[in-house]
């Protein structure tokens, strides 16, 4: 958390408040932050650039500047991204701050300190964050077709939920939207991916794409901690849709008639109804 839908959140909303502004200043608290070159570095390659455009890999972001070079922003677990109007005290644990030309005000918050910026020259973007380049298909950038999710599935003992949560092969499902994807196919997160029929792989095709759409429309979800915001400072919706995530012990939302389990799977805490998902 955030995962895609929270990043693609910010995405769009950088889009309309960054694209065409110059950082004219740049200060850096941590060095944690940074940790993947420095804090010099960071400041020097932000300061004076323009933001070309803004775009998004899974759960990166990335901006394009006009030095040739890219800026990546990951989140992790409590990282927010936000655009202000720079009159007011920056937040706790504003670790980049900067001003921009029309008096804007760029922060990366992040209380846990998980999350990093770091910019690197074009060419050595490669390089610098190698697992960009080991990323799977995008939900939202590539069209999800159901030999995907099949050859995905196909011959591999490992669980369904397992599979989701692999960023080499769907970019940007994390805990949440793999429970919920799950729920909506109908199949149960600890499955046996290679026992899914084909009309399993289609539902589940069908819902990885019904899930992420809707999630990103209504914002993603903003969960009790309300450390996920969108760049203008409001939380996501979406939490108010979840039918199993962090709902143990409640009645299904979808059959009325289960009552959400819990399990572990990979260390992860899972969600499922045992009447709907078989």
């Amino acid at each position: 958390m955030p995962e895609l839908p929270e990043v693609e959140t910010v995405r769009r909303g950088l889009e309309r408040s960054l694209v065409g502004r110059r950082f004219d200043t740049v200060s850096v608290g941590r060095q944690r932050v940074a940790r993947r070159t420095s804090r010099q570095e960071l400041r020097d390659g932000l300061t004076g650039a323009r933001v070309l455009a803004v775009r998004r890999q899974g759960k990166y972001l990335l901006l394009d500047l006009d030095s040739d070079a890219i800026a990546m922003v990951h989140l992790r677990m409590s990282g927010q991204v936000i655009i202000d109007d720079g009159l007011n005290e920056p937040p706790r644990h504003s670790h980049v701050i900067g001003l921009l030309d029309n008096g804007s005000r760029f922060l990366f918050v992040d209380p846990r300190t998980f999350g990093e910026v770091v910019v690197s020259p074009r060419h050595l973007v490669n390089g610098l964050i190698p697992e960009l380049g080991r990323l799977g298909v995008d939900p939202l950038n590539d069209e999800i077709e159901m030999r995907t999710i099949t050859a995905m599935c196909r011959n591999r003992r490992r669980r369904v939920k397992s599979l989701l949560l692999d960023q080499s092969f769907i970019a940007g499902i994390g805990n949440i939207y793999a429970d919920e994807i799950c729920h909506r196919a109908g199949i149960r997160p600890d499955r046996q991916a290679a026992t899914l029929s084909s009309r399993s792989c289609r539902r589940l095709t069908d819902s990885i794409s019904e899930v992420i759409e809707e999630a990103v429309e209504l914002g993603g979800s903003t969960l009790a901690d309300a450390q996920y915001v969108g760049v203008d400072g409001k939380p996501g919706t979406f939490q108010d849709r979840h039918r199993v995530y962090a709902r143990t012990g409640k009645r299904c939302v979808s059959c009325g008639r289960g009552v959400i389990r819990r399990m572990v799977i990979d260390q992860r805490g899972s969600h499922f109804c045992p009447v709907c998902q078989r």
